[in-house]
């Protein structure tokens, strides 16, 4: 006696109902993989945006501490060259003896290299005061200048209060370099007599070294 053989068949309903949820289980996966790439794709840029902009934030801070440091380093390079003959044009790269604007672009140069900074270089006193912008007395720094109607000028180079700060020049009369007081008679009696004010170098006149 033969026995039937019973085929399963699996309802075609089920099937595809089966399909439908393999289907859309891996369309949610999809899904799921597309936003995380996404997702990741944002950390990463805002990443990037973030370390870009703490880079350029420490180079400014970076500049600012370095233009601190010029003004501290002054001082000291400004009084190397008390003494130094004086002399019309002269540099003192090329003989022991400099003038006014020489000296004065002497110790900016010198001390914007101690501070990573650089200099833009020699230019005659007309030109290096086109470079500068106008400060109050109570204001004062190292490395400012005071200026007189006709255009000589002094490099401030210690300051101690708007009373009393040094000030260092390169003397036609006296023939050399020369350093005077705030509190001597002489800048009572003629430096503030014919006064046109104090000065500062532009940001623009120094940059980063690195």
């Amino acid at each position: 006696m033969k026995i039937p053989l019973v085929k399963a068949h699996l309802p075609e309903t089920n099937f595809a109902n089966l399909v439908s949820k393999r289907g859309f289980a891996m369309k949610q996966i999809i899904q799921g993989i597309l936003s995380l790439t996404i997702f990741s794709m944002i950390i990463f840029v805002s990443f990037f945006i973030c370390m870009a902009h703490a880079g350029n934030s420490a180079e400014i801070i970076s500049v600012q501490d370095k233009k601190g440091i010029l003004e501290n380093k002054i001082s000291d390079i400004a009084e190397r060259y008390i003494g130094i003959p004086y002399g019309f044009g002269k540099d003192l790269k090329k003989s022991r003896a400099l003038d006014n604007s020489h000296l004065l672009c002497l110790i900016y140069h010198e001390a914007a290299k101690q501070a990573g900074l650089r200099f833009k270089g020699y230019m005659p006193m007309k030109r290096l005061l086109r470079n500068t912008v106008e400060v109050q007395r109570d204001e004062l720094k190292n490395g400012d200048l005071i200026v007189l109607n006709e255009g000589h000028a002094a490099l401030i180079y210690k300051v101690g209060n708007h009373n009393n700060f040094r000030m260092i020049y390169a003397s036609s009369k006296r023939r050399q370099v020369i350093s005077f007081n705030s509190q001597n008679v002489v800048f009572e009696v003629y430096w503030l007599k014919n006064l046109k004010g104090f000065f500062r170098l532009t940001e623009s006149m120094f940059a980063s070294d690195d």
